[in-house]
């Protein structure tokens, strides 16, 4: 009889406090390709796809769907070498603490068609609704037949001809009662949920501390070197200013990095890189998440985070909820012109400045109030006199 393959939850694929099975690709009976997409893993922060160790035949599924799994986690079982023409006896064994109210197993289903929404990985559902396209009307080039996001671009109309598709409601929605329909949260929604109740409520006591910055020098440099930027194919954005700014203010006061080295969240070794490399840095990663590609490893080993909540027009946000384990989170908010009092040459006088107003929310077991001014202070010092 052919060997038995455990399929496992890779442990540096994951990222987060929970991950939960959301979506078997191939049923219970399937044949499975080595490589080849088996089972989608949604994490707080991303959805991630478990391939097939080997070509196979998939026999058992131990996690079902709406399961909870931890990194290492065993979720099915593969018939080693017997894709081509097996046979195989469905088997489905929900792990300890399933509980009655767990989706159906793929076994328990009809095994999607190719092309057929449940085959779809999160980018390309997003990629055909955005586009007014149905998966039916996409051929696939993926393993089986699968559609990729290729293939949507390539099927994708003309610019001008799209016309998105209506949001189904969830199956598991409340009907209507007197005009009001009940939505429940995703798992992602709820954990993320979860995380901030325990980081605000029961793990960091939070300070905030606000700034006003002239951003008049920022926006004179970005002005005179967006188009070359632009050449370069890096996007200059504010907040390429703000993360340079943010170097600056960590090596004034490195107590906000518990631990060695220098590491903004997802842009790594940020003290390194020049305004160009951080603009480079994060247009790459604005493409990945646009493109729904972010990988659990570009979330990890963030301990600094910076919130850009101006560009929805919040003038103030605080406090802003640590993302734990982080140490601390930079609000940015609105720019926007405002009269202030400027000193020229001995004498104050009324301008007009482009300004926003900066918070900064930390964990108080890190750093004191005093140096998180000490921070605040060297960040808008260097923006304010950008060179």
């Amino acid at each position: 009889m052919s060997e038995l393959i455990d399929v496992v939850l890779p442990e540096d694929q994951v990222e987060g406090t929970r991950s939960q099975v959301q979506r078997w690709l191939v049923a219970v009976g399937e044949a499975a390709r080595r490589d080849a997409p088996l089972v989608e893993i949604e994490t707080d922060k991303v959805t991630v796809e478990v391939p097939a160790p080997a070509d196979g035949v998939l026999v058992e599924i131990v996690a079902t769907e709406g399961t909870d799994v931890a990194p290492g986690a065993v979720l099915a079982r593969l018939r080693a070498g017997a894709a081509q023409g097996g046979t195989a006896t469905p088997a489905v064994a929900p792990v300890a603490g399933a509980t009655a109210g767990t989706a159906q197993p793929a076994a328990a289903r009809s095994a999607p068609s190719a092309g057929s929404p449940g085959r779809l990985s999160p980018a390309v559902k997003r990629l055909l609704a955005e586009r007014g396209l149905s998966a039916e009307s996409v051929r696939g080039s993926g393993e089986g037949g699968r559609i990729t996001v290729d293939d949507v671009l390539a099927a994708a109309p003309a610019a001008g001809t799209r016309t998105p598709q209506p949001s189904a409601a969830p199956a598991d929605a409340e009907p209507p009662a007197d005009g009001v329909r009940r939505v429940p949260h995703t798992p992602m929604r709820r954990r993320i949920a979860a995380h901030m109740v325990e980081s605000l409520l029961h793990t960091a006591p939070h300070v905030t501390t606000v700034f006003q910055a002239d951003m008049t020098a920022v926006l004179a440099h970005r002005a005179a070197n967006r188009a070359e930027f632009e050449r370069r194919g890096h996007p200059l954005t504010l907040t390429a200013y703000f993360v340079a700014a943010c170097v600056e203010a960590f090596r004034a006061v490195p107590e906000a990095l518990p631990g060695r080295g220098l590491v903004v969240p997802v842009i790594r070794d940020a003290g390194r890189l020049d305004l160009a490399g951080i603009a480079a840095a994060l247009g790459e990663l604005v493409r990945k998440a646009r493109d729904d590609a972010l990988t659990p490893t570009d979330l990890r080993g963030g301990t600094f985070t910076i919130s850009n909540h101006g560009v929805s027009g919040s003038l103030v946000a605080a406090p802003i909820v640590i993302n734990q384990p982080q140490s601390a989170i930079l609000g940015v908010g609105k720019l926007e012109k405002r009269a202030i009092v400027a000193s020229e040459h001995g004498e104050d006088r009324i301008v007009v400045r482009p300004c926003c107003y900066v918070t900064l929310t930390i964990d108080h077991r890190v750093l004191d109030g005093h140096q998180a001014n000490h921070f605040m202070d060297t960040l808008v010092r260097r923006l304010e006199t950008w060179r």
